[in-house]
């Protein structure tokens, strides 16, 4: 069975004209939503995965707005609020080096450079110049704020699925 990307979510319809307003899940919303590429809307049950094309894409606000080949009014679209854009892992784009996909990230044991373990990712944050990692304490606690940056984030294992961080005075 093949693997699937989350891509986005349809979290509802934009305008009379066939868009829809995704919040994207993706590294590279430019790549994903490129005019021509073909996404799948999942219908949840992951035996329902339906072809879209994308006809035309823009920003507004914090929403990608997405317009399919095929669906040219809000009647086309309405269907799939509430569901998944997915893509093929497979689909994968390549990488500079020092680059990760998200799903790479998220579920890696965070350390400390002494050796202490804090906990895991849980989630990414991307609120500007760099990203977050929000990392889930192994012990009870408020959630540790990582910025990915490189004073900070010392060494990323993912065939280990291990990150290593210098702990600066005021992360935790």
């Amino acid at each position: 069975m093949p693997k699937w990307l989350n891509v986005g979510k349809i979290v509802n319809t934009h305008g009379i004209r066939g868009e829809v307003r995704v919040i994207s899940r993706t590294d590279f919303p430019e790549e994903r939503y490129k005019i021509g590429n073909t996404l799948y809307v999942d219908f949840e049950d992951g035996s329902s995965l339906i072809p879209v094309v994308i006809a035309a894409h823009r920003v507004h606000k914090q929403f990608d707005l997405l317009q399919f080949e095929e669906h040219p009014n809000i009647n086309d679209v309405e269907k799939y609020k509430g569901h998944l854009l997915k893509t093929p892992a497979d689909d994968s784009v390549e990488l500079d080096e020092g680059e990760f996909f998200y799903h790479d990230i998220i579920g890696c044991t965070v350390i400390t450079v002494e050796g202490e373990e804090l906990g895991k990712v849980k989630e990414i944050l991307s609120p500007g110049a760099n990203d977050v990692w929000v990392v889930k304490r192994k012990n009870f606690g408020p959630d540790i704020l990582v910025p990915y940056i490189p004073p900070v984030v010392k060494k990323v294992d993912i065939e280990n699925k291990q990150i290593t961080i210098h702990l600066m005075d005021g992360l935790i």
